[in-house]
């Protein structure tokens, strides 16, 4: 498998996963769904990342997260080579998809008239500070996050893991989002964030996108090294590792 193909389905699964998830958000917007519009943002951020795993596993791993290949580099999956031009992928993926969001919503605007796109900031997550301080805000992402990747070990890295594709990592997600949602936008992944931040920062669609943009680095990159540390040392099977 030639490097070029790795960072291609690396690339296509964040944009997969950025562009479904935060167009998610954007319908839910337009069509003005309350808490339940929650429900299919979950199930839309999961069923994506289950699939997008579940294709790009055998070419490249399927990390489509920053976090996961940092934690792929902890554990010695992965050479940093390898993992710092995973991360430009993925990163440029989450970009191209945070454009085709706002070129596809850009002009729709809500019964208040105010934009779509500044309403949900293209889907982009975010936390209000008036209700959430930014270590607490990183404190869900590392949690919500070494559950993620808590999940990626014991459901696909581990040579004992059950032969289900992405889908465990994918339901991680989709649940994580239930609880964190609310709370931070339940990144759980850097390129998630900076992909359709940095355009929405870029259209004056969202303002603190620079002042929060270190908790959805140190977060979900925290909590995917704890993880793997955890489940490399004291779970995986040395024998089979």
């Amino acid at each position: 498998m030639t490097n070029v193909s790795k960072l291609m389905a690396e690339a296509i699964g964040t944009f997969a996963l950025c562009f479904v998830g935060a167009g998610a958000i954007c319908i839910a917007t337009l069509k003005g769904a309350g808490y339940e519009g929650l429900i299919g943002v979950a199930a839309a951020h999961g069923l994506i990342l289950s699939i997008g795993v579940s294709a790009a596993m055998n070419i490249c791993g399927g990390h489509p997260n920053p976090a996961v290949t940092f934690a792929m580099l902890i554990a010695k999956r992965i050479n940093i080579v390898d993992a710092v031009q995973y991360i430009i992928a993925q990163c440029a993926g989450g970009v191209v998809a945070g454009f085709l969001i706002w070129f596809i919503f850009n002009g729709m605007v809500l019964a208040n008239g105010e934009s779509v796109l500044h309403a949900c900031q293209l889907g982009t997550p975010n936390f209000n500070p008036e209700t959430l301080n930014a270590p607490h805000a990183a404190v869900v992402e590392i949690l919500m996050t070494f559950l993620l990747v808590f999940a990626v070990f014991g459901t696909a890295v581990d040579p004992r893991a059950p032969k289900i594709g992405g889908w465990g990592i994918g339901l991680t997600l989709a649940a994580c989002i239930f609880l964190g949602g609310p709370l931070t936008g339940a990144a759980l992944n850097p390129a998630r964030c900076f992909g359709t931040g940095i355009v929405a920062a870029m259209t004056n669609n969202l303002e603190l996108f620079w002042s929060q943009q270190w908790v959805y680095w140190v977060g979900p990159i925290a909590g995917g090294a704890i993880a793997a540390m955890i489940y490399q040392n004291l779970i995986l099977d040395k024998k089979s590792a």
